[in-house]
């Protein structure tokens, strides 16, 4: 499979959140955009996720211990753990998940 970016329909999963999304049989990775003062509520769910700070800065909670993220950080959040977010300027987040969410095909 190849995928070319510029060509990968955006969606808006959650206000604010921009993103666009590939997915393999295991894996998704979603490429995001995330207006400034865009909030993620609090949710947890089946997938590890490794999330990337790519631009700017962005407050991340994991259960129950925030952190403020820049570019190149990463935050590894476990299955099922309560984890909460909101974009502190305009930010470019990449998500990775495992196993692939379903409900963002």
């Amino acid at each position: 499979m190849h995928f070319n970016l510029s060509e990968v329909q955006e969606k808006e999963i959650m206000p604010g959140y921009h993103g666009k999304m590939i997915h393999s049989d295991h894996i998704t990775i979603a490429y995001w955009k995330a207006d400034k003062g865009a909030k993620v509520p609090e949710h947890s769910h089946l997938n590890e996720q490794i999330m990337q700070v790519l631009e700017g800065s962005f407050e991340f909670t994991v259960n129950g211990v925030t952190g403020i993220y820049g570019p190149n950080e990463v935050v590894v959040i476990p299955p099922y753990a309560k984890h909460s977010g909101k974009a502190l300027t305009t930010c470019k987040l990449m998500d990775v998940f495992s196993p692939a969410r379903e409900e963002y095909k």
